[in-house]
């Protein structure tokens, strides 16, 4: 007997998963990252400043530009959209462009819960009907699917940093989203999908990623076009049974989709062309050990915990899959995932090729959770319960150790990986993690007692214990983190040098810095940051250390003198800072 799913569910096990509860932990994730903390390079830093100049120079809106330096991308999505924050929102402007993204990172977890939640309403994903009844309403089981798929997509350790930036992956990443939910979406509903598939394809194209655009609209209009039988089943899975009327309507409904979806490809390469946004960086395959390592090692922890789930997946589902019966709610994220993945080995940003199949990773692992056996679960639920409390623990104990001014080796480890950093209390900070982690211990507590069951609960532990080691980093450790990762510490060491030797000086030229530095330069000093030309007009100069050779050739040094050099923490790069003699 074949059965037409190997998703076995009662209604016990779909117990919905309460909204409040859902929602603060969404809000936690995505507020944390966002909030006190500094503009960190590169990307960050970078995106903010070309956002600046083009709220102040809007002429330049389809080639940006920081000083009058064109920027070095093809996304140009979110400088709009992070100008157009900055001009509308009555606040400062690093303040406008982050609620900006906060809304897009919300609306990233939004697109994908509902993306799952109706690939998970598919007739062949549905769970098999008991013979006396009781299995699990199609409604209520597709409910907590993607619940489960949203906690998995938030577990995902690669979406903690990117995802809370105001840079373009993030960008990318929402429009990713609102594709997976259009595509999953537009056999139940018209308007909503078409209007969110157009922007998130079109979005994609603009925000720098036009290839991963084209190939997720192309792979959808070919899944489309050769889904027949699962429309055909959604007409009898909502009673209708085989209507040779209704058949024909939905027939011509998935044609005009697919024709639809056809026109939408031919418009993104279209687009793309016109405004020359292609940037093939294709890169041949690693030929020594040492770089496959590094390649096996970043898929596999920036796609944990999705990656053995979805495996899980495709392995439980092989044999409907094999005979179409689960094309639609399978396939359509399989193809999305191995896209992502495939241009993660052969791009040249393997990173921001696998952040853009975290939704489509965390849709495959919702349909591992029917299939999971006690012992997988249990597993899952002590391997995240030993792993993230120790880690929560060894954060606060270093924590406390700098705070007490222990003389410990790891503490100074840390303390010579951020040189010139002196540990600070902040009251907010403290208060914050420990709350969360008061909320991590109730969660362990809430998840080791004999409950219910429920196909979310297996993923609970490995979603909050992300969240608490991304609160704690985002609280306790974010001074440390601050002064590692901005460029505060170097525009305050240029500031105070300009002001004691020069308390009038109105401006500083600049030579050969890159967007980072000029925007970091531009955003925290009160000074006029001017490109150099031909010749000097300021008082003083800044250049990059891989420069100063170069200025004897450039302009005439006599009159100069080095005031400072500045170095970033860690030394990784450094400012030399010139005087020019009265």
């Amino acid at each position: 007997m074949n059965q037409p799913s190997p998703a076995i569910v009662a209604q016990e096990g779909v117990r919905r998963l309460p909204r409040w509860g859902l929602l603060l932990f969404c809000a936690v994730y995505v507020l944390f990252g966002f909030l006190w903390r500094d503009p960190w390079r590169r990307a960050d830093i970078s995106s903010f400043g070309i956002m600046l100049e083009l709220a102040q120079n809007p002429s330049h809106w389809l080639a940006p530009t920081l000083l009058g330096q064109a920027a070095d991308t093809n996304a140009l999505l979110h400088y709009w959209l992070g100008a157009a924050a900055i001009q509308l929102l009555p606040l400062e402007p690093f303040v406008a462009v982050r609620v900006l993204f906060v809304l897009m990172l919300w609306l990233t977890l939004a697109a994908t819960w509902y993306g799952i939640y109706y690939l998970a309403r598919g007739p062949s994903a549905r769970p098999v009907s008991f013979a006396f009844g009781g299995e699990a309403h199609p409604t209520d089981y597709a409910r907590t699917l993607a619940d489960g798929g949203l906690l998995a997509l938030t577990a995902c350790l690669g979406l903690a940093q990117p995802s809370h930036e105001v840079a373009a992956p993030l960008t990318q990443l929402c429009c990713a989203s609102f594709m997976l939910y259009a595509f999953a979406a537009l056999p139940y509903r018209t308007v909503l999908p078409a209007l969110f598939g157009t922007l998130g394809t079109l979005g994609l194209a603009l925000a720098g990623a036009p290839s991963m655009a084209l190939l997720f609209s192309l792979a959808a209009t070919l899944i489309y076009a050769g889904s027949r039988s699962e429309w055909n089943r959604l007409v009898e899975a909502d009673g209708y049974e085989t209507d040779p009327v209704l058949l024909q309507a939905h027939a011509r409904r998935r044609w005009l989709w697919v024709a639809a979806l056809a026109l939408l490809t031919l418009l993104v390469a279209l687009l793309a062309s016109q405004l020359d946004l292609w940037r093939w960086h294709l890169q041949p395959l690693p030929s020594r050990w040492v770089e496959w390592r590094d390649l096996i090692k970043l898929h596999i922890w920036f796609t944990w915990p999705v990656w053995p789930l979805a495996l899980w997946t495709i392995w439980r589902w092989r044999t409907h899959w094999r005979r179409g019966r689960a094309a639609f709610s399978i396939t359509l994220p399989l193809v999305a995932g191995l896209i992502c993945s495939i241009a993660g080995w052969i791009g040249d940003s393997p990173k921001d090729s696998l952040l853009l199949g975290l939704p489509a990773y965390a849709a495959l692992a919702a349909f591992a959770l029917p299939t999971f056996k006690r012992s997988a679960q249990a597993f899952i639920d002590w391997f995240s319960l030993i792993v993230f409390t120790a880690a929560a623990t060894a954060m606060w104990l270093i924590w406390i150790a700098m705070q007490a001014g222990w003389q410990l080796r790891v503490v100074e480890r840390v303390l010579a990986a951020v040189p010139g950093y002196v540990p600070v209390f902040n009251w907010s900070l403290f208060l914050s993690a420990l709350v969360a982690t008061l909320g991590w211990l109730y969660l362990v507590r809430w998840r080791t007692k004999r409950l219910r069951p429920a196909l979310w609960k297996s993923m609970i532990l490995p979603a909050g214990g992300v969240t608490l080691c991304w609160v704690l980093m985002m609280t306790i450790w974010l001074p440390a983190i601050n002064h590692a990762r901005s460029y505060t510490v170097v525009a305050e060491g240029i500031s105070q040098t300009m002001h004691s030797a020069d308390p009038a000086a109105p401006c500083l030229e600049i030579i050969g810095l890159d967007e980072a530095q000029t925007s970091a330069l531009r955003y925290h000093t009160p000074f006029e940051i001017r490109r150099a030309g031909t010749s000097l007009q300021c008082r003083w100069l800044a250049t990059d250390e891989s420069q100063v050779m170069l200025l004897p050739h450039l302009h005439d040094m006599q009159p100069w003198r080095e005031a400072a050099v500045i170095y970033r923490p860690g030394r990784s790069e450094a400012i030399h800072l010139y005087h020019r003699l009265p």
